[in-house]
């Protein structure tokens, strides 16, 4: 007799081999050349067929001072059944005037549904923009009412006069013939301790954010959402220096390694790289109009495997789950959801760690510098951060299948060599980091390997900052940004590769800012940008897009160059921001 999870797991492969097929073509609203609203060359999330029922979240609400935007969430009375796709979807925009970039948020019941930030506006520019964020795994949350609310804390005086706006929906649409219902968590659980939804901020590598959970007895797997921003003195941690060299070199200490550090029960139990956004405010603002740098105004959660641990949780005991920045240094803001699938089949499920070498592996990294002053002062060399970990954490859960052995094996890395020239007319910053992360879940009925997962991520990430002083005091400041999202995932059924997808997103930027001697800002000249943005998968689906930017206005767009007759079309299932993904999850 073949083993349960093999008839599961082939039956799987089918399946994701019959929506080859089901495409659909991407409904981008091309950015129009010489518009100064925003423009991204980013997807948007594919839709299956069929008609949703739409859920109003808020309409045209105002953002002018700190306090919560509440509001209330039914589900949809049309759509009772199994959903295909769940959508958010909200549109924002900022009046012109003056305005700092604002982080904005969405939740309900404790769990985020939106993180991102806000568009700067000009003296002559209002930006609007919109943003997706396909929130199918969290469908169990949405089976039920509750209380939500909207976050974009946002100063509104006679100094700041941008008010900021903002809609959202949700969008269900329910399972048919063409379209599956999907396979989503049993559970949903914030890590936060605010019950309608906030963040935590963590201020020291000690903070947690964190919660002590009593879960069902039949956890059979289990994810955790992660989200880590960067706040007030951590804004610029990708330009920072460890405390020994912040006076040598004029920048802000702490170092600028940060990597997000998950435990149960104060055990480690995986990392999440942190990815280095650069807000529309940030460095040069005139770099990011129209366009804003990766993931700016929408950002993507990184999700941990937390399966090996499936029995400890199933135990009937209360357990820690916890997330802390390792060299936050005031601050870093983080959220977090823990995602949760139940075996239907046993009200109990037992087991345990039997491996876990991420136990005893500080994520301390190797520090080396070549920085020295001359007698006259100047400062040249350059500071390199470095570190390199693997680990593997496994476990076993006796569930209605038998014994399944669940190994997580991950290698991640962090490489940053910081260049710099300072004396009397320079100050210049050469700013070069990579963060990565490769992993490789695997699930084993017995000594049967049923399904893998790799994942690979890649988050490139260059600036130079180059400042000179005039003899008359007055100084130029260029400015030049390189920064990439790259990710590969795979699904492995019985050995055979039965999904793969590919996701590359760059943007490059630079402006150069005119001071005079006072430090009043005179100008800025020489704003250009570029982003470039594709997404493939093995059954089909190709994306592609392109655009180009010029003081401040779009200069160019092409879309589909590169797919098949010059079309962008992506299965309505895939998931081409490179977002969390559940069918690529091993265990279906």
């Amino acid at each position: 007799m073949l083993p349960g999870a093999f008839i599961r797991h082939s039956a799987a492969a089918v399946l994701l081999a019959s929506l080859a097929g089901g495409f659909v073509t991407q409904a981008v609203a091309d950015p129009v050349v010489g518009s100064t609203n925003v423009a991204t060359a980013d997807p948007t999330v594919p839709r299956p067929p069929g008609q949703p029922c739409v859920v109003t979240l808020f309409t045209d609400v105002t953002f002018d001072d700190f306090n919560t935007r509440p509001y209330s969430y039914t589900p949809p009375t049309a759509c009772k059944g199994a959903w295909a796709k769940v959508v958010l979807e909200a549109d924002f925009s900022v009046t012109a005037g003056r305005q700092y970039d604002r982080t904005a948020t969405l939740w309900l019941g404790g769990v985020n549904l939106y993180f991102g930030t806000t568009q700067e506006p000009s003296a002559a520019v209002s930006p609007a923009w919109h943003v997706e964020r396909d929130l199918t795994d969290y469908s169990a949350l949405l089976r039920n009412a509750g209380q939500g609310q909207a976050i974009i804390g946002n100063v509104v005086n006679s100094t700041y006069t941008g008010v900021i706006h903002g809609t959202a929906r949700l969008l269900f649409y329910p399972a048919s013939v063409g379209a599956r219902a999907a396979a989503v968590p049993d559970a949903v659980y914030p890590l936060g301790s605010d019950a309608v939804g906030s963040t935590v901020s963590l201020n020291t590598s000690a903070d947690k954010l964190a919660r002590t959970l009593t879960l069902p007895t039949n956890v059979e797997r289990a994810y955790l959402d992660v989200f880590t921003q960067s706040q007030s003195s951590d804004e610029f941690w990708y330009t920072c220096v460890p405390d020994a060299y912040a006076s040598q070199t004029n920048e802000c200490g702490g170092g600028n390694f940060r990597e997000a550090e998950i435990s149960i029960d104060g055990t480690p139990a995986g990392v999440a790289p942190v990815y280095p956004w650069v807000y529309t405010g940030g460095i040069d603002p005139y770099m990011w109009r129209p366009t804003p740098g990766v993931q700016t105004l929408n950002f993507l959660p990184y999700r941990v495997d937390l399966t090996p641990f499936a029995g400890q949780l199933s135990d009937g005991n209360p357990h820690e789950v916890a997330v802390q920045v390792a060299g936050a240094n005031s601050y870093f803001s983080a959220t977090a959801a823990l995602l949760v699938y139940r075996d239907a089949h046993a009200k109990q499920v037992t087991g345990k760690i039997t491996r876990n070498t991420l136990v005893g592996q500080a994520p301390t990294p190797t520090i080396g510098s070549t920085l020295a002053t001359a007698s006259n002062g100047d400062v040249s060399g350059a500071v390199t951060t470095k570190l390199d970990r693997r680990f593997v954490i496994e476990g076993y859960a006796n569930t209605s299948h038998g014994r399944i052995t669940s190994t997580v094996t991950q290698n991640t890395g962090f490489d940053d060599k910081q260049t710099f020239t300072i004396n009397s007319s320079t100050y210049r910053q050469q700013t070069w980091q990579r963060t990565w992360s490769e992993s490789t879940s695997q699930s084993r009925l017995g000594n049967f390997l049923t399904a893998e997962r790799h994942e690979h991520f890649n988050y490139p990430f260059s600036l130079d900052y180059n400042q000179q002083v005039a003899s008359d005091g007055s100084s130029t400041a260029a400015s030049t940004v390189h920064q990439g999202y790259r990710q590969r995932d795979e699904l492995r059924l019985l050995g055979l590769t039965v999904y793969g997808a590919d996701v590359d997103n760059t943007v490059d930027t630079q402006d150069t800012l005119a001071f005079d001697a006072s430090g009043n800002l005179t100008g800025h000249s020489g704003q250009q940008s570029a982003q470039a943005f594709a997404f493939h998968d093995t059954l089909g689906s190709c994306y592609r897009a392109s655009l180009t930017t010029q003081s401040g206005a779009v200069t160019g767009y092409v879309a589909g160059k590169g797919c098949p007759d010059g079309v962008n079309r992506v299965s309505w299932f895939a998931h081409p921001d490179g977002s969390p993904d559940s069918s690529l999850l091993p265990g279906r």
